[in-house]
């Protein structure tokens, strides 16, 4: 399929200012989609709050506009550029939820304006949290068991019902804003009723926890014809519970049997496609760890967080491919640019290991609490390649520019074991990896420490 001959001048939204649960790796896809657009030769109008990105640099955009992310700056631009259409997936929660604002008002069609590669309705799918459900059961892949509220009466009545403890999801939020895991009435009234204010949608999906499991992420890529790869599969150090933001993500995954990775490969392009999506998104599973069960968590309809990391690590460009795919291309039409030969329809094979840890603004805000849980803390992370997971863990531990070159900390070798067990198992915190290395010295079994 050619490029869409229709297309000729086109709105990127950019992620705006670097906050907690967004950060710098929306403007590292942002940046690669606006070259890719430029050099199909179309206009590109940018605009981004953020002048401290490389995406604002002049060369990527034909106009910048440096500007506030809201619905009437969006528009006033629109009105002064009259771009053809927008590409909403490439800045991260910001772009999308701007994006549907303005295609649900109906604003977008009466200026004939499209929205480029995944549509309206398929974003509403995924980001809506009872039509994701939905869909989810209409296909057959299983859920946590949830229900969609909008009010703090039902968030307590559902909570009574399934019993504690539940974790809150917002919708249309990024970084786990406004949620996270209630084990009382009281937990659960301070957290739903932020997480409704948030939500720009003021929706809340109360969901039975299920904190232990495994967190497995599937990278998966899509075009109009329906052809669909997966990039990279990532298992998170951490369980369900902890933002993935705010876990340490292995890639390949380590632990899963062939069986399991099949498993969710399937489920995963089963998804992509009963939601339609064109272009890269990021599927989240928990697994349960000593069986084959599993349950879809989320899906992100644009490129994430999860993505930048997915194309670090395997060399595939997936911001590329994702603007190259929203302008009409299919998969074997688009040349790989890291080979040069292949074409982007070949699925990345990985024989290294890569080894994400966040980085916490923990030693300047030392009076801030330090417990992790559903709702994003880190502002940065870094990456490290080994042939081994052992390599890579190290490799990233001493890039955290913390003054610490392994996994022993003088701070824990001092801690009596039961404080150390309390840590672990009660107070999962930034330093969870330190304790842990502490108990394994000290011979403790696994699984008397699991989460």
């Amino acid at each position: 399929m050619p490029l869409n001959p229709s297309i000729r001048k086109v709105l990127v939204i950019g992620s705006g200012p670097i906050v907690i649960g967004q950060a710098a790796e929306f403007d590292y896809a942002g940046t690669q989609a606006c070259r890719t657009l430029k050099e199909e030769g179309l206009q590109v109008v940018l605009i981004n709050s953020n002048p401290a990105t490389i995406m604002t640099d002049r060369e990527n955009a034909d106009m910048v506009y440096i500007e506030p992310l809201t619905v009437d700056s969006v528009k006033r631009i629109i009105e002064t550029e009259c771009p053809d259409s927008i590409l909403p997936t490439l800045g991260g929660q910001t772009g999308l939820n701007l994006a549907m604002k303005l295609a649900e008002s109906g604003w977008l069609e009466s200026r004939g304006i499209t929205l480029l590669g995944t549509t309206a309705e398929t974003i509403k799918k995924a980001e809506d949290r009872q039509a994701f459900k939905d869909t989810m059961e209409s296909i057959g892949e299983p859920c946590i068991e949830s229900k969609v509220v909008t009010s703090w009466a039902d968030a307590r009545d559902f909570s009574r019902e399934i019993g504690f403890p539940v974790i809150v999801r917002p919708a249309y939020t990024l970084g786990g804003t406004g949620g996270g895991i209630a084990a009382n009435e009281g937990e659960l009234e301070e957290i739903a009723c932020n997480g409704l204010i948030l939500s720009p949608v003021g929706q809340v999906l109360i969901e039975k926890c299920i904190s232990g499991w495994k967190e497995i992420e599937y990278e998966v890529i899509r075009d109009s014809l329906g052809n669909c790869i997966i990039v990279c599969n990532m298992e998170n150090f951490d369980p369900v519970g902890i933002h993935t933001g705010d876990s340490i993500v292995v890639a390949p995954s380590q632990t899963l049997s062939d069986r399991d990775h099949q498993m969710l490969r399937s489920s995963a392009i089963k998804i992509i496609n009963a939601l339609g999506i064109e272009g890269g998104c990021n599927v989240q599973y928990a697994l349960h760890p000593e069986s084959a069960d599993y349950a879809v968590i989320e899906v992100n309809p644009r490129v994430s967080r999860s993505s930048a990391l997915a194309s670090k690590a395997t060399g595939y460009p997936i911001a590329k491919v994702a603007a190259r795919i929203a302008l009409g291309y299919a998969l074997d039409e688009i040349k790989n640019s890291v080979t040069g030969k292949t074409t982007a329809a070949f699925e990345p094979a990985l024989d290294y290991c890569v080894v994400k840890i966040p980085r916490w603004p923990f030693d300047k805000f030392v009076n801030a609490k330090r417990k992790l849980g559903t709702q994003m803390q880190a502002t940065g992370e870094v990456m490290a390649i080994s042939y081994s997971f052992e390599g890579a863990l190290m490799k990233a531990v001493r890039s955290l520019e913390q003054n610490i070159y392994s996994l022993w900390h003088p701070k824990f070798e001092r801690m009596q074991t039961e404080e150390l067990f309390s840590r672990v198992r009660e107070k999962v915190s930034d330093e969870r990896l330190f304790e842990i290395s502490e108990l394994m010295r000290r011979g403790r079994p696994r699984k008397s420490f699991m989460i």
